[in-house]
């Protein structure tokens, strides 16, 4: 975890230099190497591999383990007093520890009768919020187990006994200051805000998609776009008057799409990402196509075929430049620049 090289006060010897812990370490070295060695019925899925492992040590790595303290106690020490002893601290040893004592494991969470989870967010270090495919949102506790549900919001066509479309809530996003939450509505073709932390229903935008929201992706804090199975792409905004506006009873406003526009060259909106370097929203279609958009004047740029055109159903930039693109058999990564691959990953 720590290494302390000591330097010597009295003599030519250091405090820790002691040759029974040159035996010790062969001893350790040793007794780990027949461990691997040794055939377990389920193999083990990490592991790890020391510098005392080798079993020739030259003098010079010999002198360097007698005047070497491993104890985080003379680490912190010598780093109180502001000792010109040398000092490391292995940063991976918490998460190296974790995984080779197996302490991090999958926690199954039983939902009861709701059926699939398409997308989640985390809201703070204990809460995750998520959508499912029977069109709840919801909100569990990990330090409680506590599973809470939030209240679809109602447009005023289903309130008037439109066509409602349940499908499922399939995105889930929160804008960059963390104070809005975008997701679906009861209706899978409008969106729903919440304010954040509290999750009260701020605004439903409606009567811009005519079938399921696919994705969401926020430009700023007001600014949000959304992608429809219907090949229409909308610019939302929720300004400081909406999210402002109290009222004794809570309740909620309509707001209507200050854009739509059909994105050409594709078949149903699966993925947006907002690649803030290049000032672009790029979106994905099942069809096979990437296709980049002017996040400033909302405009089409370009469209590219994909090397696949199988279940292309997720997108992500890098801040560098690089967008991620995963399909059914492989992950693709493109320049942002040229869209060109720069690297196909089987799975």
């Amino acid at each position: 975890m720590s290494k302390t090289r000591m330097v010597s006060i009295y003599g030519c010897r250091s405090s820790c230099s002691f040759n029974y812990r040159i035996q010790e370490r062969r001893n350790r070295a040793k007794a780990l190497r027949l461990e691997h060695n040794r055939k377990p019925d389920k193999p083990e899925d990490f592991i790890t591999y020391d510098d005392s492992d080798s079993e020739d040590e030259t003098s010079a790595v010999v002198n360097e383990v007698l005047n070497t303290s491993y104890n985080f106690v003379d680490y912190v020490r010598t780093r109180e007093i502001l000792s010109k002893d040398i000092r490391t601290i292995n940063q991976d040893f918490g998460s190296r520890h974790i995984l080779t004592h197996e302490m991090f494991k999958e926690t199954p969470i039983n939902l009861g009768n709701m059926n699939k989870v398409f997308c989640s967010q985390w809201l703070s270090d204990r809460q995750v919020v998520f959508g499912t495919k029977c069109n709840k949102l919801m909100v569990y506790d990990v330090v409680t187990h506590s599973l809470d549900q939030i209240p679809s919001l109602i447009s005023r066509r289903d309130a008037h006994g439109g066509d409602q479309q349940q499908s499922g809530i399939h995105s889930v996003q929160i804008n960059p200051s963390r104070t809005l939450l975008a997701t679906g509505a009861r209706n899978t073709c409008d969106i729903a805000i919440y304010g954040l932390p509290t999750l009260d229903p701020i605004c439903i935008g409606e009567n811009a998609h005519r079938d399921w929201v696919f994705d969401m992706c926020w430009l700023d804090d007001q600014f949000l776009v959304s992608g429809s199975r219907d090949t229409k792409m909308s610019l939302w905004q929720i300004t400081p008057d909406i999210v402002d506006e109290k009222h004794e009873i809570p309740t909620y406003q309509h707001v209507s799409a200050l854009a739509l526009k059909e994105c050409r060259n594709a078949q149903k909106v699966r993925a947006l990402t907002f690649n803030k370097s290049f000032k672009e929203v790029a979106a994905l279609s099942l069809n096979g196509y990437i296709h980049i958009w002017n996040a400033e004047t909302f405009r089409q740029k370009l469209s590219r075929k994909l090397p696949s055109a199988q279940e292309n159903v997720c997108l992500a930039v890098q801040d560098n430049g690089l967008y991620a693109i995963g399909c059914r058999s492989y992950t693709l990564l493109l320049d942002c620049r040229t869209l060109q691959v720069c690297f196909l990953l089987s799975i």
